[in-house]
């Protein structure tokens, strides 16, 4: 490369040509052996999954997450033969603030009911960085001795910033884990927020996990998301916390009264425990039987089945059309003018909208 300023013009400065850089990609990686993975029919997975081959279930997962029209295809065909072996397992839905310690008790929780038998999958939301859409997906190593269980399964999933698409993707997850025979679901939110929602519409009992000692607890969780909770445990409890801890189920005890009794008749409890020494598991998990016995004895259960079926079922109908109106060629070229009308007042942004979706239903006919 010349370089103007070896010109004779500018004596007494030369700059060099500089050290070759080396190559960006690994040379060895050239050498190595491309390992190809084999695509099954949707029937290979379907029988791989029955069986609890975990390698296929990992693959039908993906298949489900992806965002490619032939993926979808092809998972939607797998969820659909999977669903007469799914049900049988009890969801839980596990939610707290951020430190508030829910995968150190995800891994005892999960150890404790392994104990008892029977298979355990923990499906994790993690939340994806809004600039990079990158996720750490570190779950597991918070998880250390459940994620070297054979029988158990942990999936971190990307929120990839659209939650509802996470939970749509997370519920036929869910029946995927079932069809592979296993009978203990647990669900960890992002954190306090939206996701919780979501998550509340897809498990049969909805754990909030809570610290002491961080200021006002009352204000760390709104009221939305406690009228939510069938239970609210406060980790921690250990050492010199203990007294904190105690004294702030207390108040959340005290709380709860002040709300309306929820639909399924169960009040919900309160308890303090410590995850990492693994103090008062046993408490939880009786209570959390006792709350499956107790709503399916009164029939609350299945309705909480049947009514998330339905909500599931209007969730997707709105996101079809939703996409069938953004991804619409005419819509898509109409919408920055329209916009633009907006903004330089034209039109209202309720007329604007009622003149697109006119143009929408006459694209239809």
């Amino acid at each position: 490369m010349e370089h103007p300023e070896n010109d004779k013009e500018y004596q007494g400065l030369t700059v060099n040509a500089g050290i070759e850089q080396p190559a960006t990609v690994n040379p060895y990686l050239a050498n190595r052996k491309r390992v190809h993975r084999h695509h099954f029919t949707p029937g290979e997975y379907v029988e791989g999954i029955v069986k609890g081959n975990v390698t296929v279930l990992g693959q039908a997962v993906t298949l489900v997450e992806s965002l490619l029209p032939e993926h979808q295809a092809v998972a939607q065909e797998v969820i659909e033969k999977c669903l007469p072996y799914s049900g049988n397992s009890v969801r839980i839905g596990i939610s707290g603030v951020p430190g508030a310690g829910k995968s150190t008790s995800i891994d005892v929780f999960g150890l404790h009911e392994l104990e008892k038998g029977g298979k355990l999958a923990v499906l994790a939301i993690d939340p994806s960085s809004e600039r990079s859409k990158g996720s750490i997906l570190g779950d597991k190593t918070r998880m250390e001795k459940l994620s070297v269980h054979p029988n158990a399964f942990i999936r971190p999933s990307p929120s990839a910033g659209s939650l509802g698409g996470v939970a749509r993707k997370t519920r036929e997850t869910i029946t995927l884990c079932e069809a592979a025979g296993f009978n203990k679901i647990f669900v960890e939110t992002v954190g306090v927020g939206q996701s919780e929602t979501a998550v509340h519409s897809m498990v049969d009992f909805f754990l909030l996990i809570q610290l002491a000692g961080t200021g006002d607890e009352l204000q760390g969780i709104k009221r939305g998301i406690m009228e939510m909770a069938d239970a609210i445990v406060i980790n921690k409890c250990d050492g010199s916390n203990i007294e904190k801890a105690q004294l702030a189920a207390s108040h959340f005890r005290n709380a709860l009264h002040l709300f309306p009794l929820p639909d399924s008749g169960w009040m919900p409890k309160v308890f303090t425990y410590s995850g990492f020494y693994g103090l008062g598991i046993k408490e939880i998990w009786d209570m959390i039987d006792e709350y499956v016995r107790f709503v399916k004895e009164n029939g609350y259960f299945e309705y909480r089945r049947n009514e998330q079926a339905k909500y599931w079922m209007y969730e997707t109908i709105n996101e079809h059309l939703r996409d069938s109106f953004y991804q619409n060629e005419t819509i898509a070229t109409l919408l920055a003018q329209t916009e633009n009308d907006v903004l330089m007042h034209r039109y209202t942004p309720f007329v604007a909208a009622k003149k697109l979706l006119d143009t929408y239903y006459e694209l239809l006919k």
